[in-house]
């Protein structure tokens, strides 16, 4: 089971210069329970954005950098070759940037989406996808508070 992982704003942006647009910890703690003990693919810049390895979960890091090297990371070149170093029977988490959901989209089972509520400049964006291809799921919304900025959803789809 392939489940690409994201926060996007209204306009499906996701980030600026390497870096989140907002910062929702009851949404860090979802992702880590939900990624936690899993293989996780994402791409360089991704990676590079985080101040440490995230820990117990195995990296996989898509790079068009020959010569890159990450501690206890599994370096690849493309996602064809990320899938094909994580087990076949554990769900694997795809978690961003906007080029590696863009090319995760179409083998994706599922989609873990914090859908906040507002719209934002950005230089990464989750793709577009159907709702003649995904069922929405579950929904549930939290509104802003003193810890949040912004309202949000979590949404999980599922490939009909």
């Amino acid at each position: 089971m392939i489940t690409l992982i994201a926060a996007a704003a209204e306009n499906n942006a996701l980030g600026k210069d390497n870096q989140l647009l907002w910062h929702l910890p009851d949404d860090f703690k979802r992702f880590k329970a939900l990624t936690t003990g899993h293989y996780i693919i994402m791409g360089r810049k991704t990676f590079e954005s985080f101040p440490k390895p995230l820990p117990n979960r195995v990296h996989v890091i898509i790079t068009r950098q020959p010569d890159y090297r990450a501690d206890n990371c599994i370096v690849v070149g493309s996602l064809e070759e990320a899938l094909k170093v994580c087990p076949k029977s554990e769900e694997i988490y795809v978690i961003g940037g906007g080029e590696i959901y863009a090319l995760a989209l179409s083998l994706a089972d599922k989609i873990e989406l914090t859908r906040v509520h507002t719209s934002l400049e950005a230089d990464a964006y989750f793709p577009d996808f159907s709702d003649a291809d995904w069922d929405l799921q579950e929904s549930d919304h939290h509104p802003k508070d003193e810890r949040h900025a912004f309202d949000f959803t979590y949404e999980t789809y599922v490939r009909k």
